[in-house]
C-alpha cells in the first residue's frame, strides 16, 4: 500500500460570469490571474485575490476556443470560432491585436518557454507558427488530413507536438518542419496533446475515452489509461511531472499518479460535461471548466511539499526536469513488463474498476 496521500483535492474558487460552455483555462504564471474563454465569445480574466473584479474582454466574433499566458505573464492568447488569433495585454483595458492566417476555428494556442513564438492548430488542417513580438504569420504545419485540435511546444521550444481529427498525433522538428513521428495507435479523434514537464514524452486524449503516454525518443507506448467512460476532452501534467489530470465529457475530473501508473482521484464538480483543465504553474493549485459555464479553482493538495520546494527553488525548470527524468526512467521500467504480464495489469484494472462502479 502506498503511504496515504496529506490531503485529497479540495474545491477553493467558484467562478461565475460565462454565459455559455467555458472551453478553456489557463493560469498566469504568478498564478494571480486565471484566464477562461466560453462559447459566448468573451474571454475572462479573474482574479485570485478575493473581492477583485474579474476582467471581461470582448472582441471575438465568435466562441473563444483556446487561452494561453505568455511565459511572463504579460500577454495572453486566445483563439477563436471566428478563425482569428487574438494577443491581449491582461489588464483593465483589455487592448488586443489580432492575427490573421487560419481559414477556419482556431482551436489551440501556445507560446514558447521564451515567448518569442506562438504556434496555434485549427479546423483548417494545419499548425502554424507565429513571431509574437513581430505579429507575423511565419510558416504552417500541414501532413494532418482532418481537424488538428491542439498544438504544443516542446520545452526546449525544439519539436510541436499536434493533435488531430484524422486519429493521429504527429511531432514536428520546429527548425527543419519536418514531421519526425505519427503515432496512429488512437481509435478515435484526439482532442488534446501535451508535452511531459520533461519533454521527453507526451500524452494525448481521445474521444476514443483514452489517456496514452508516449515517449518521444524511441516513440514507444508507455502508458494506456481507459478510466473515462466518455471522451477525454483535455489533460494537464503537474510540473513535477509526477502526476496528470484530465477533464472528460462524462463529466468528472480524473488525476492520474505517473509514477505508479495508477488513477489517484476522480473528482465530481461539474453537472455534464468537464471541458477543459489546467495546472497553475507551481501545481499548487488547478483550474477546470464545464459547459454547465463554471469555472472551478481547485487546491492541489496532493503534493504538498512540491510548492514548498519550488518557492525555494529558482528556477523551477531543473525540479521539474529532474523529477520528470525519474518519471520517464520509471515508466520505461513498467515498459519491460512481458506481454502475460501487461495482460494481467490491464485485467486487474478492470476488476479494480468493476468494484469502484456503483
Amino acid at each position: 500500500m502506498a503511504a496515504p496521500c496529506p490531503e485529497d483535492p479540495s474545491l477553493e474558487r467558484h467562478f461565475k460570469g460565462h454565459r455559455d460552455a467555458v472551453t478553456c483555462v489557463d493560469f498566469s504564471l504568478n498564478t494571480k490571474l486565471l484566464a477562461s474563454g466560453s462559447m459566448d465569445s468573451c474571454l475572462m480574466v479573474w482574479h485570485m485575490k478575493p473581492q477583485s473584479r474579474a476582467y471581461r474582454f470582448t472582441g471575438h466574433k465568435d466562441a473563444v476556443t483556446c487561452v494561453n499566458f505568455s511565459p511572463s505573464g504579460h500577454l495572453l492568447a486566445s483563439g477563436s470560432r471566428d478563425k482569428t488569433v487574438r494577443i491581449w495585454v491582461p489588464n483593465v483595458k483589455g487592448e488586443s491585436t489580432v492575427f490573421r492566417a487560419h481559414t477556419a476555428t482556431v482551436r489551440s494556442v501556445h507560446f514558447c518557454s521564451d515567448g518569442q513564438s506562438l504556434v496555434t492548430a485549427s479546423d483548417d488542417k494545419t499548425v502554424k507558427v507565429w513571431s509574437t513580438h513581430r505579429q507575423k504569420f511565419l510558416f504552417s504545419l500541414s501532413q494532418h488530413i482532418n481537424w488538428v485540435r491542439c498544438a504544443k511546444f516542446s520545452p526546449d521550444g525544439r519539436l510541436i507536438v499536434s493533435a488531430s481529427d484524422d486519429k493521429t498525433v504527429k511531432l514536428w522538428d520546429k527548425n527543419s518542419r519536418e514531421c519526425v513521428h505519427s503515432y496512429c495507435e488512437h481509435g478515435g479523434f484526439v482532442t488534446y496533446v501535451d508535452f511531459h514537464p520533461s519533454g521527453t514524452c507526451i500524452a494525448a486524449a481521445g474521444m476514443d475515452n483514452t489517456v496514452k503516454v508516449w515517449d518521444v525518443r524511441t516513440h514507444r507506448l508507455l502508458q494506456h489509461y481507459q478510466l473515462h467512460s466518455a471522451a477525454v476532452n483535455a489533460l494537464s501534467f503537474h510540473p513535477s511531472g509526477n502526476y496528470l489530470i484530465t477533464a472528460s465529457s462524462d463529466s468528472t475530473l480524473k488525476i492520474l499518479d505517473l509514477m505508479e501508473g495508477r488513477l489517484l482521484y476522480t473528482l465530481h464538480g461539474h453537472q455534464g460535461p468537464a471541458t477543459t483543465v489546467a495546472f497553475s504553474r507551481t501545481g499548487e493549485y488547478f483550474a477546470s471548466g464545464g459547459s454547465d459555464e463554471q469555472v472551478m479553482v481547485w487546491k492541489s493538495n496532493f503534493d504538498v511539499d512540491y510548492g514548498e520546494v519550488l518557492k525555494v527553488q529558482k528556477p523551477p525548470a531543473t525540479l521539474a526536469s529532474s523529477a520528470g527524468n525519474l518519471t520517464v526512467s520509471i515508466l520505461e521500467q513498467r515498459l519491460t513488463l512481458t506481454e502475460d504480464k501487461l495482460k494481467q495489469c490491464l485485467e486487474n484494472q478492470q476488476l479494480i474498476m468493476q468494484r469502484t462502479t456503483p
